[in-house]
């Protein structure tokens, strides 16, 4: 990767004007709070009490304390000239239990999140499931549950029914395919059940979730726009061997097929039909395959697969090649494989695409100054943003982006030490510094803008 990188002005002028600029976060990796106002346990809150599951042995009690810090970050978001922020909202927060009783404290809290995104003139794009469970669901089977996909409609019905007068866009779900893999096969994740049924289970009744939250949010918020995100990125063998070619094709087929294909085909892929259609009851294609108006990608990087006769479907994760460009934290940098895959996206989905994650994992810290200089995510960043505009280019509909992520935060199973944000967070005083890569993209959506 020798080839000098555009400046930032060259970069910004091949986007076309309705391009538009944002960033993500999930509730479960920023609010903490998680006792506070009636919220309950969620799968994550049990995972992060269990020995070794966390890798620095951290939890999310606090996190970022976005909870209570909130109208300080979506004014950073302001200054920052974003137009889109999606955050989700957390289910037990809203439904303690998962079913039954409303939590009014909970759902007053994102009116004010909604407020004050509408009123620094940002869109908020709101995702109903971003891995945080209700426990209480859980303990009845959670996902491997087949009612569990009525209850999520319900859960659905309750948010849209609250904030569908302000927010019109939604996500049904964040990486479906990531949170059952790693929650079903390989313990990286909660719930932690390692057991073949119940994955197949749990990725039916996800996608019928999807399907029945999909009609649930357009029947109540007129005019709403309505996607799933979906982690797709490639499957690459290791080294070429068949027990490796074999293994990286079944990762594939679950990782980059297994919810998106029926959701907007109207198919499980082949290579996983048998064993998922003793779980699929009368009517549930249709039920899952339902208009969607955009589709949400979340990439990074490609995944190096290879044979693992331990794991329950027989692959596992392999390492890139010895050349290949790396993250601070070991992630793999193939930015043409981006623009690969949003070509590929638009030709087998024809939905518009919108990048709903993007971004590169760090150590990042304050030098003595307090400045938090960041220059390899600078190069990420823009790598990848010109892989984008070079697929825009070749004829893929690609209508957005939101930058991974706005905040360090809580990283899942590594904790806090893997930092993905353009806001140093400092989980001691909880202060916000931005780092250089900050001051990079907001000068990027300025420069769009003013060409625009």
């Amino acid at each position: 990767m020798t080839e000098p990188l555009p400046s930032l002005q060259d970069l910004a002028r091949r986007f076309p004007a309705g391009f538009r600029w944002g960033t993500s976060t999930s509730a479960y990796q920023i609010e903490g709070a998680v006792a506070e106002d009636g919220r309950k346990p969620s799968i994550w809150d049990i995972r992060c009490r269990l020995p070794g599951k966390i890798g620095d042995g951290s939890n999310a009690d606090v996190a970022c304390d976005h909870y209570h810090r909130y109208p300080e970050d979506i004014a950073l978001m302001r200054a920052a000239g974003m137009q889109i922020y999606r955050f989700s909202t957390a289910w037990p927060r809203i439904l303690p239990r998962g079913r039954g009783a409303v939590n009014p404290a909970g759902l007053d809290f994102y009116d004010r999140v909604v407020d004050a995104t509408l009123e620094a003139g940002i869109e908020p794009w709101l995702c109903l499931y971003h891995w945080d469970l209700p426990q209480a669901l859980e303990e009845v089977g959670g996902w491997t549950n087949r009612d569990c996909a009525f209850w999520f409609a319900d859960y659905a019905a309750v948010v849209a029914q609250r904030f569908g007068d302000r927010v019109k866009h939604f996500v049904t779900f964040n990486e479906s395919s990531v949170f059952s893999i790693f929650g079903y096969t390989n313990d990286w994740a909660a719930p932690g059940v390692i057991d073949r049924a119940a994955h197949l289970k749990a990725t039916h009744h996800v996608n019928l979730a999807h399907g029945l939250g999909v009609d649930v949010v357009r029947d109540r918020v007129k005019g709403a726009s309505i996607g799933c995100v979906h982690n797709n990125q490639r499957v690459i063998p290791e080294s070429d061997t068949p027990e490796n070619n074999t293994a990286a094709a079944l990762l594939d087929a679950f990782w980059n097929r297994a919810f998106p294909d029926p959701q907007n085909l109207g198919a499980y892929p082949p290579l996983l039909a048998d064993w998922i259609e003793p779980y699929v009851q009368a009517g549930d294609m249709a039920r899952i395959c339902r208009p969607c108006d955009w589709f949400g990608l979340n990439h990074y990087g490609p995944i190096f697969c290879k044979a693992d006769p331990k794991h329950i479907w027989g692959f596992g994760w392999g390492s890139p090649p010895p050349f290949a460009p790396k993250s601070e934290v070991g992630w793999p940098i193939f930015p043409e494989m981006f623009t690969d895959e949003l070509l590929d996206l638009t030709k087998r989905y024809r939905l518009p695409v919108y990048v709903a994650e993007n971004g590169c994992n760090g150590k990042d810290a304050p030098d003595a100054n307090g400045v938090v200089d960041d220059p390899k995510r600078i190069a990420y960043l823009t790598r990848y943003i010109d892989a984008m505009a070079r697929a825009i280019e070749q004829g893929a509909d690609v209508r957005g982006y939101m930058v991974w992520s706005f905040l360090d935060n809580f990283e899942w199973g590594s904790g806090y030490g893997n930092r993905f944000g353009i806001f140093h967070v400092d989980f001691e005083t909880l202060k916000r510094t931005p780092k250089t890569s900050f001051h990079w993209f907001k000068d990027l959506i300025a420069a769009h803008y003013a060409q625009a």
